[in-house]
This record gives structure tokens, C-alpha cells and sequence, in this order.
């Protein structure tokens, strides 16, 4: 029996991981990004006063690296604390010294940071433009010196590859992986009006679901962790049946 296909909406550079690893499952991924990642600032962030980095994606690790030019001995000191593997395996090759490796969302990394006796102060969040969100205000409110710091932003995709057009337009049974909220709505304003009853929408988090619902999609499944790896878990899982 012919799997159906994978439709990989994740951005570059880590799409094409995830196509490698699609293909290691015996499955045929369709890459069509609904995310596409620029740079903001091209001046080097003001580092002082910062002691502790925040990355809540191996993206915003690779930014803050170009940003910075490179991992200095005096950077590469600072505590780095990552939101899940794929950051921490970021902040790992990137060169960064000592790294604490959180296993969750933004809210939990948080949670973990809240609950060091030994993280000091001077906090910078990096990430992309619409993250500005909770995980400062929470180290905020608990008193902790932080700011946020966005390095570059994220452009919704204006239309679907050619293949995957195609095979959501086929009727037969499609998978579609989502990586995030940001890009769930990108791919539900390309998708609203097409017949969705074939699609089963695996997404990363709860969070990265919750704007898929409109579709109507005959299955949207939630990851068990926001992970890659509870990803693919999820996919092998959910393609036995199809």
C-alpha cells in the first residue's frame, strides 16, 4: 500500500532536516514552507549587563551568532538556556559554554529559569519579532532584569509549492506537518475553501494546533512534547493507519 504523502510546511534551514527525516520514516515528504526567515537588525546587539541568553529556537541561535559575528570567548561564557533539543543542539555547535537545556515550550524554559538558584540577572529573550510575548513579562513580573531582542521576523508564504497544491488538491489522503502557530495560519489562509477531509495535520504543540480547527480537517493530531522528535513520533504514529 502507497503511504500518503508528507507535506513539510516547516522554514529553511530546518525543513529540509525534517524532509531527511521524513524520508528515514519510508515516507515522501512535499516541502512547501509557509514561513520564510529575514534578518532585522544589522548592528550587533548591546550585550552589556547580560549574563543570561534566552533561545526559544535553533533559529534564533543561528541569528544571534551572525548577529554578534561569531562566538567570542566572552559570549560564548554566557549561560545559554534553550527552550528543547534542537536549541540546545544549536547553542551546542554554535560553541556556547554553558548551556541549560530545557524540555518544553517558552513557558516552561520560564518555569526552569524562575526555578535556578544559580542563573543571576541580565537576561536577553532572542528570537523573531512576534515573540515578544510572555517569557519576558514572566521574568519580569518574579523581579529578574530582562528584555527581549528580535533578530529577525517571519514571512507568511503567499502560496503553496506546485506539489503540495497538488496533493491537497487530490482528494487522496495527505499528511501535513506544522511547526508552529505562525504557520498554522499561514497554511489555514492559503487552505480555507479546498477540501480538507483527506488531510490528517500533525502539529508540533497543542499551540501550533489550535489554529487549525477551522479547517475541518478529518484529524489534526498534537505532538505528546514540542519537539522534533515527538514529532516524527506523532507522523509514524498516525501514518500506520493510513
Amino acid at each position: 500500500m502507497v503511504k500518503p504523502p508528507v507535506i513539510v510546511t516547516r522554514a529553511e534551514p530546518g525543513a529540509s532536516e525534517t524532509v531527511a527525516r521524513v524520508r528515514e520514516q519510508g515516507l515522501s515528504p512535499i516541502l512547501s514552507p509557509m514561513l520564510t526567515l529575514c534578518p532585522l537588525n544589522a548592528v550587533a546587539p548591546d550585550l552589556g549587563g547580560i549574563y543570561n541568553l534566552v533561545f526559544t529556537s535553533a533559529n534564533g541561535v543561528r541569528y544571534f551568532v551572525d548577529a554578534v559575528g561569531g562566538i567570542t570567548e566572552q559570549v560564548a561564557d554566557v549561560s545559554a538556556w534553550c527552550v528543547g533539543p534542537a536549541t540546545t543542539a544549536a547553542a551546542e555547535d554554535a560553541g556556547f559554554q554553558k548551556i541549560i537545556a530545557g524540555d518544553g515550550n517558552a513557558d516552561d524554559l520560564a518555569r526552569l529559569i524562575l526555578s535556578s538558584e544559580d542563573q543571576g540577572d541580565g537576561f536577553l529573550h532572542v528570537a523573531n519579532d512576534a515573540a515578544a510575548g510572555n517569557l519576558v513579562a514572566t521574568l519580569k513580573a518574579a523581579g529578574r532584569d530582562a528584555r527581549f531582542l528580535p533578530l529577525y521576523e517571519t514571512v507568511p508564504a503567499q502560496a503553496f509549492s506546485e506539489e503540495a497544491s497538488d496533493a491537497l488538491r487530490s482528494g487522496e489522503e495527505t499528511i501535513v506537518l506544522i511547526h508552529s502557530a505562525k504557520a498554522a495560519t499561514a497554511f489555514v489562509d492559503l487552505a480555507m475553501g479546498l477540501a480538507s477531509e483527506t488531510w490528517t495535520m500533525i502539529a508540533i504543540s497543542e499551540a501550533a494546533a489550535a489554529p487549525l480547527k477551522p479547517l475541518g480537517a478529518s484529524r489534526i493530531i498534537a505532538a505528546d512534547r514540542p519537539n522534533e522528535d515527538a514529532l516524527v513520533a506523532a507522523l509514524c504514529e498516525a501514518s500506520k493507519g493510513l
